[in-house]
């Protein structure tokens, strides 16, 4: 479907928007001690980021792999977003799936703390970019 600049912009919004609740809802749900339920919503948080980002600059988001390559492609090898950037992504994503689908699989504050203020900076260098 293309989208007219109007339409780009409500997508690029809805999707920033989604990115900041879910990492809100990671703050709080670490709270409870679910970490499993944050590794989900920090990756998620990341997700909708970068396909605000991809939408905004005409870029087609249909998977959450090609997103992922889709941001390798046109934010890291360009040198937008330094390689850590991608290693955080692909980590977030790795922990999502395993905690979702792998049930020995455990998660814990431990992995999972020092993650928020990476996904934080991330996230704010999204909606910088997506501002310009």
């Amino acid at each position: 479907m293309k989208l007219n600049d109007e339409e780009r912009q409500i997508m690029v919004s809805l999707e920033y928007e989604k990115a900041q609740s879910f990492f809100e809802q990671a703050e709080k749900i670490a709270a409870m001690d679910l970490w499993d339920v944050v590794a989900n919503r920090l990756y998620y948080a990341v997700f909708h980021a970068v396909s605000a980002l991809l939408i905004k600059d005409g870029h087609k988001v249909s998977t959450h792999k090609g997103t992922l390559v889709m941001f390798g492609q046109n934010y890291v090898k360009t040198g937008i977003f330094p390689t850590d950037a991608s290693k955080l992504y692909v980590k977030l994503q790795m922990m999502r799936e395993e905690s979702d689908y792998n049930c020995v699989y455990v998660t814990t504050a431990d992995e999972m703390q020092p993650l928020f203020e990476p996904v934080r900076e991330f996230i704010a260098k999204i909606g910088n970019l997506i501002k310009e």
